[in-house]
């Protein structure tokens, strides 16, 4: 087991993970910032965010996707950014899974904000697996959380992780 923490927790592994999570949510925001009314119109078809709210969600999750994304990127505020994709992703999973419960189709908006054409079963199928993406990401969030929480305190636990 102390074998599996090692590989689990060496720097290696977390500048990697960090690099391509950051790397996804920097291409997840893209769209949404450039086309916001198409994002509001996706978080409006999940029927759970009361209508005063979708335009502000749509306007501040992508740049909360986009500057956490980075940080991964760079390997600043690694803790912090970590957690706020993760937070992002609990939600995520927790939306797409309450509107699979009500066989309520919708495209996610994760990557592509422009309406598919897709049949309803289709829709459903590509939420499970949407579902099964987030939560291999979430993992991902608890690679990292979880070995800067195993290195030594480092200054605002943000320096640079230097691979040997």
């Amino acid at each position: 087991m102390t074998n599996l923490k090692k590989i689990l927790t060496d720097d290696w592994l977390t500048v990697r993970v960090q690099i391509a999570l950051g790397a996804i949510f920097v291409a997840a925001s893209l769209p949404k910032l450039l086309d916001p009314p198409s994002f509001a119109h996706m978080i409006y078809n999940y029927r759970l965010v009361p209508g005063f709210a979708i335009n502000a969600i749509a306007l501040v999750m992508p740049w909360l996707e986009l500057l956490a994304g980075v940080a991964l990127i760079l390997g600043i505020w690694r803790r912090p950014a970590a957690s706020i994709i993760g937070a992002m992703l609990v939600v995520f999973i927790v939306a797409i899974s309450i509107n699979l419960g009500r066989d309520n189709a919708v495209n996610c908006g994760c990557f592509d904000i422009t309406s598919a054409n897709k049949s309803h079963d289709e829709l459903i199928a590509e939420m499970w697996w949407v579902v099964t993406r987030d939560i291999g990401m979430l993992l991902m969030v608890a690679q990292i959380l979880w070995s800067s929480k195993l290195r030594p305190a480092s200054r605002e636990d943000d320096a640079v992780a230097v691979v040997d």
